[in-house]
């Protein structure tokens, strides 16, 4: 039942329609183009089907195994180990090593990589090969869809519109011509933009490092200096690597809680470096105080042109502030803010931690002790 609530969503929707709509332009435009009644007709639209079951497959399997949940009310088996590790005031539990909390779903993810709105959740431990795998086969039956298109377009110029296998008194249906047009257009697209996801997630495998574990190094690095740099946990060599996620049939190697680390380093290796960045980043928390009403909209239009031409790239939420609301600042570009709202109830019934936190306009909120020497 959940995989279906999952499945109706407008990514993975869209997903399907793209697919479909490919699908259906190359077998009528590879029926007119090459007969399946010749060998060379029946092998090239046996090929293509396969890509297009392959695709199917993976993208469905995807979504059918989900990344993988931290458990509720986890806790290492040793007390004196929960001191390494992070704990999540919303799952109440503390975080396994390589995991994150993903707002989108509101669970902590195993070896979170990314939310996917294309298969409407998060690619993760269990999910990342057959993910990788449809993002490779979708751009493989587009490339030969766009061949089989193109192909189908020089036949109908040389030919007159006459199909090959039909009485010369019919024609290509316009119709379908406008059709094969559009879905041109999309195989071009689909190959070009799932191509660069396909080029992004192989680089993680190859590196056995997700997309958030990429930023975590790369800050790991900054805090030290030159000759001190920090040691990647979990890079075993590239084909170990590779045999994390891409374990032949099987699943992928671990349970998604106890990992397998390079020589000199531990579980908690990871864990800790990361709790050192959470306590440096609230130390640079700068407290502000809103000055001006903001509505959380996207496009913030009613805010100048500057503003809305200058927005934050990436799928951080907006928060809507009132006139003295207080807003603790971790992140800041040249006019947005991003931070935490205090609330007057920062916890629900069950204890679970109430968090308001996203981007905002950053004329709409001035320091807290700017707003204290105003008032005095």
């Amino acid at each position: 039942m959940n995989n279906w609530r999952t499945v109706c969503h407008w990514g993975p929707l869209i997903a399907i329609s793209v697919i479909l709509a490919i699908t259906s332009s190359t077998i009528y435009c590879s029926l007119l183009w090459w007969p399946i009644h010749t060998q060379g007709g029946i092998i090239n639209l046996t090929l293509f089907l396969s890509w297009v079951v392959a695709t199917f497959y993976n993208f469905f399997r995807a979504i059918h195994l989900g990344p993988g949940y931290v458990p509720e009310g986890w806790r290492p088996r040793k007390k004196s180990n929960e001191k390494f590790l992070q704990y999540c005031k919303i799952c109440l539990s503390f975080k396994v090593p390589r995991s994150h909390h993903c707002r989108r779903c509101n669970r902590c993810v195993m070896k979170m990589d990314h939310h996917c709105p294309w298969i409407n959740g998060c690619v993760g431990h269990f999910n990342h090969k057959n993910f990788t795998l449809f993002l490779f086969f979708a751009p493989c039956g587009c490339i030969q869809s766009t061949f089989i298109l193109i192909a189908y377009f020089i036949h109908f110029i040389r030919t007159g519109g006459v199909a090959y296998y039909i009485n010369n008194d019919d024609y290509f249906n316009v119709f379908g011509v406008i059709f094969a047009m559009v879905t041109v257009g999309l195989s071009i697209g689909v190959i070009l933009a799932v191509g660069m996801l396909l080029y992004i997630q192989l680089k993680s495998i190859i590196r056995n490092e997700t997309g958030v574990e990429n930023w975590i190094r790369d800050k790991a690095n900054y805090r030290r200096s030159k000759d001190e740099k920090w040691l990647y946990p979990y890079h075993l060599g590239y084909w170990r690597n590779i045999l994390e996620v891409c374990n032949g049939c099987s699943e992928p190697k671990g349970d998604g809680i106890v990992w397998t680390v390079r020589e000199g380093c531990n579980q908690y290796t990871m864990t800790i470096e990361q709790l050192e960045q959470k306590l440096e980043k609230r130390d640079r928390t700068v407290s502000y105080v809103a000055v001006r009403k903001y509505n959380g909209s996207f496009i913030a239009w009613r805010h100048g042109i500057r503003v809305c031409c200058s927005l934050p790239i990436n799928d951080d939420p907006r928060i809507s502030i009132s006139v003295g609301d207080k807003i603790m600042i971790t992140r800041a570009t040249k006019r947005w803010l991003y931070g935490n709202k205090v609330l007057d109830k920062s916890t629900d019934a069950e204890g679970r931690e109430i968090r308001v936190r996203g981007w905002f306009p950053r004329h709409c909120a001035e320091r807290e002790e700017d707003t204290m020497k105003k008032n005095e």
